[in-house]
């Protein structure tokens, strides 16, 4: 069971369930179980109680512009649908392929698909994905909430693999790109700034996103997308994501929907949702985080870059 009202503390601005929310969210929405393929319509914008796998052999083929996954990682102890285990790097992989293997499925033609992973099976994950998509990239985030060592590295990184269906896939450059400081401001034979601009004694320019991100920063106590999820993705790292690789009116699919990151940015900007959840209370959490939107959409700005040194 999810943490309740009254054990949180009083400045911590994250959502947790309450009784009332119980009540409010007492039926969660579920596959028929009649075992046909449903209609896309009567998926869009709901997350089923149930297991991935099972799931999205209901749901129609080619049906997503974009899937976002975060599955459960390998050698942590997780409910993979059977109960929380702990599974063999062996059956990890089995699993991970079969539940790929669905979503890719699920893709348009031009559609795209990001996998969160980290070190101990990022290898065989992208082993498994070169079966059956187009490698893009490899995305390495700053989670800087890893525990420390006495006898190895802090885990302060995961990484997040790019792949496409199909080469006319989507990828909304201006959307994502990053303000950045100028260092050489150079200037043209006028001496006016040469692609980049000076404003109340600012010098910047706008240029492409790298693969590194270092201004993500996991939820925590005093934010209030935090949730007591142990897993949970920062809401900035979905929004670039969905920015860059859907338009406003797309579909967006999550297999392991969580606390409900996904959905809530899929919401705010323009486009719909559809995932699976296996556990209840995570839902319950989702389905709050949707009721508290505003109506108004996330401003789609171009994000200022911030150059982050650990010491």
């Amino acid at each position: 069971m999810a943490k309740t009202f009254e054990t949180k503390a009083p400045r911590n601005r994250g959502v947790f369930l309450t009784p009332k929310d119980y009540e409010k969210y007492r039926t969660l929405n579920k596959l028929p179980a009649n075992g046909n393929i449903i209609a896309i319509e009567q998926a869009i914008n709901r997350i089923f109680h149930g297991d991935a796998i099972t799931g999205m052999t209901r749901l129609p083929e080619a049906s997503f512009d974009l899937i976002f996954a975060d599955p459960p990682y390998y050698g942590r102890e997780k409910d993979f649908g059977k109960g929380s285990i702990k599974l063999s790097l062996d059956n990890y992989i089995e699993w991970s392929e079969e539940w790929i293997k669905l979503a890719v499925r699920l893709l348009k033609p031009n559609g795209t698909m990001y996998v969160c992973c980290d070190w101990r099976a990022g290898g065989k994950i992208q082993d498994i994905l070169a079966k059956y998509l187009t490698i893009k990239n490899r995305i390495t985030w700053l989670r800087e909430k890893g525990r420390g060592s006495q006898r190895n590295w802090k885990e302060d990184m995961e990484d997040i693999w790019f792949c496409v269906k199909g080469e006319d896939y989507k990828f909304n450059l201006d959307a994502v790109k990053i303000r950045k400081p100028i260092v050489a401001p150079y200037r043209d034979a006028n001496r006016l700034p040469k692609d980049w601009v000076e404003k109340g004694g600012e010098r910047y320019r706008y240029t492409c996103p790298p693969n590194i991100w270092l201004d993500t920063v996991v939820p925590f106590w005093s934010m209030p997308e935090d949730t007591p999820h142990p897993a949970q993705k920062p809401e900035k790292l979905a929004q670039r994501i969905i920015l860059a690789s859907s338009d406003a009116g797309d579909k967006v699919f999550d297999p392991f929907m969580g606390s409900g990151t996904t959905a809530v940015v899929a919401k705010r900007l323009g486009r719909s949702f559809t995932g699976f959840e296996i556990n209840e209370d995570y839902i319950r959490l989702a389905l709050k985080r949707l009721d508290m939107l505003k109506d108004k959409p996330l401003t789609e700005k171009k994000e200022k870059y911030r150059l982050v040194i650990m010491v």
